[in-house]
């Protein structure tokens, strides 16, 4: 029977890749990853030189989440390219940590023969926290008949298909400026306070002289 393979026709956007459970790191895992990688940092092998920088033991590399990651979709993805995977790392992984791999298709779309999927995938330890999230892009074929068109040196089968997303994308510095502004009442300019003229201080009369009264 051939293996299973992934064709564009039959995902939709929320189908969910089924979990895998990783059994619990320990440290020869660690030791075999640092010479298959060439990574040999103190921190990932050995215990003193990790308790010297104030770590409760030694730490595994990120990476080796990332590693879990890749398998999780190429056991599903089968028959397809992977184009494109990044990952962020939100916790620290510890000998002892049990890491559960889980994923779903968030994008879809296609144009001119050529058909993609994308993929949100993330890893949880033991205690259900996040550890590792990130995002895989997925070139595959249409269907069996577009795979067997590329086998026999045929042009590809062409249907266009509107993206599909369940992503919710922010919105962009230049679309918040391209809103309207809402238009301010104009204020009526107040009129100059009237200043009331001062007011004159009353002359005071001199007295007439008593040679002015005789006369």
């Amino acid at each position: 029977m051939p293996p299973r393979k992934l064709y564009f026709e039959n995902i939709r956007i929320g189908d969910e890749l089924p979990a895998m459970a990783k059994a619990p790191l320990d440290r020869v895992q660690l030791a075999r990853y640092a010479g298959a990688t060439g990574d040999f940092n103190p921190v990932h092998v050995d215990e003193v030189a990790a308790k010297n920088l104030g770590m409760p033991s030694v730490v595994a590399p990120n990476t080796i989440g990332m590693g879990f990651l890749g398998q999780l979709v190429g056991d599903w993805a089968r028959g397809a390219q992977v184009r494109r995977i990044a990952c962020r790392f939100s916790r620290m992984l510890w000998p002892g940590d049990t890491l559960v791999c889980k994923g779903r298709v968030a994008d879809r779309h296609g144009q001119d023969g050529k058909y993609f999927l994308e993929l949100d995938v993330w890893a949880e330890n033991q205690k259900g926290e996040l550890v590792i999230r990130g995002n895989v892009t997925l070139k595959v074929f249409y269907s069996v008949e577009d795979e067997n068109r590329l086998r026999m040196g045929q042009p590809p089968l062409i249907v266009n298909v509107p993206r599909e997303s369940i992503r919710v994308a922010p919105p962009t510095p230049a679309a918040a400026s391209a809103r309207p502004a809402r238009a301010s009442k104009p204020t009526r300019a107040s009129k100059p306070a009237k200043v009331a003229p001062p007011k004159r201080k009353p002359i005071a009369k001199k007295p007439k002289s008593a040679k002015a009264k005789r006369k």
